[in-house]
């Protein structure tokens, strides 16, 4: 696959040691001027990579999860949105991997100082999911005291969750593993399935394919139950919910639909506004 180079710098973090990562000593300051302020868990930010600071800008703005796009190119994992776009420097380790372990040190295993949830990290298949797949299991296992981990039954929490989406491909070789470093991102067609939330703790699906109501005007009673119907029932399998494709242009519309998400118990709103969802949520919890 041809390559385009952006001649972008960036600094490489960790080096591999003795089946582990080996962490710089000194701390993860990037991110870590706001770590007094309390998480927005339920903030998603999409195509965080396309930021100025991948990773960095979304912990910023406190975002409790974070989603970045992948290719398997020879083999390494690139992270991009387009295959036009990629960059043999831009990869998952450097912009997200490694920034990640070096931050769970400097704050004694926590993402966010002082506060126990796990960080949810969305890795977004773009190549072939099962071959994409095995390669990124290769690549979590090396941060074994870094992301929750499925074992034999039994799910141990870590200060990150890989869940992975895209390619459906990836599923099959998933299934299979006994012990593994990632879960899977469910669809609707998922819900109220035999999969269990050790296996698919997030069901995400795209709201225009399943809402007509666009924030303009008052929401729909039968989509508003719909909604809500959606939401009881991922909870009480201890699902997780996200929809994608929401309106994201700042003004009222956009501020109709995420109210209508909080009111429904929506876990993740997507966005790729940082600063804008996060001052949303903190208005809302201040309200």
């Amino acid at each position: 696959m041809a390559l385009t180079t952006r001649r972008r710098a960036l600094t490489t973090l960790g080096a591999a040691l003795a089946g582990s990562v080996a962490l710089p000593a000194t701390p993860a300051a990037a991110g870590e001027r706001r770590h007094g302020c309390r998480p927005l868990w339920r903030a998603h930010a999409h195509n965080d990579y396309e930021h100025p600071r991948p990773l960095f800008d979304a912990l910023d703005h406190r975002f409790g999860s974070i989603e970045a796009d992948i290719y398997l190119v020879g083999d390494q994992l690139l992270v991009a949105h387009d295959p036009e776009d990629l960059d043999p420097s831009r990869t998952l380790e450097s912009l997200y991997l490694d920034p990640l372990a070096a931050r769970v040190r400097a704050n004694r295993g926590r993402v966010y100082r002082g506060y126990r949830g796990s960080l949810q990290l969305l890795v977004d298949i773009k190549t072939e999911g099962s071959s994409t797949y095995l390669e990124l299991d290769r690549r979590l296992r090396r941060y074994r005291h870094l992301f929750t981990t499925y074992a034999h039954g039994r799910v141990f929490p870590g200060p990150v969750t890989a869940v992975i989406s895209g390619d459906r491909a990836a599923r099959a070789p998933m299934e299979a593993q006994s012990v593994r470093r990632a879960f899977y991102d469910g669809r609707l067609a998922d819900l109220g399935s035999q999969a269990l939330a050790s296996f698919i703790p997030l069901i995400s699906d795209n709201w225009t394919l399943n809402f007509t109501w666009q924030g303009v005007g008052t929401f729909p009673d039968t989509e508003r139950e719909k909604l809500r119907g959606i939401v009881r029932a991922a909870h009480a399998r201890r699902q997780k919910v996200r929809f994608w494709a929401t309106p994201d242009l700042a003004g009222p519309a956009r501020d109709a639909v995420w109210a209508q998400l909080l009111a429904a118990d929506v876990d993740h709103l997507n966005t790729d506004d940082l600063a804008g969802l996060e001052a949303f949520l903190d208005a809302h919890r201040a309200a």
